[in-house]
């Protein structure tokens, strides 16, 4: 398994590309990792990966606690856009998505922000997503 920010990430990621609602508003291209402003509205983008590793399990896995964040653009004009795909995002991960090489033995969604692009210049609608998973994988 690869960093287990990024797995979790990539999960995540094949999920709300999967789910019809969502990419019924958003383009399953602009479902992607990584930290970097955007280029194409409305987009889901995935980054700020923490892991915190929990010890072992039974079988020599490994168990860490992992949070990364999923950040929500769309044009400030469709502020209604972003915060309805917001809620399908929501929907789509009310619970855990099927994981492959690692299991997910808790998942939650516990926060989400809104605000305004920093430069006043811009005028995007920009939502933060907290999501945090205890996940458990052998090497």
């Amino acid at each position: 398994m690869i960093e287990p920010s990024l797995a979790l990430q990539a999960t995540i990621g094949n999920a709300l590309a999967g789910d019809a609602a969502v990419t019924a508003l958003v383009d399953p291209d602009n479902i992607r990792g990584g930290s970097m402003r955007p280029e194409d509205f409305p987009c889901i983008l995935m980054g700020g990966g923490h892991t915190e590793f929990l010890g072992h399990a039974s079988g020599s896995q490994y168990v860490a606690r992992v949070s990364c964040d999923l950040h929500i653009w769309a044009l400030e004009d469709g502020a209604d856009t972003a915060k309805a795909i917001a809620f399908l995002v929501m929907n789509a991960l009310k619970v855990a998505p099927a994981a492959e090489r690692f299991a997910i033995d808790e998942f939650a969604l516990p926060s989400i922000v809104w605000m305004r692009d920093p430069d006043p210049k811009q005028s995007y609608c920009h939502g933060v997503m907290a999501v945090e998973a205890v996940m458990r994988w052998s090497v």
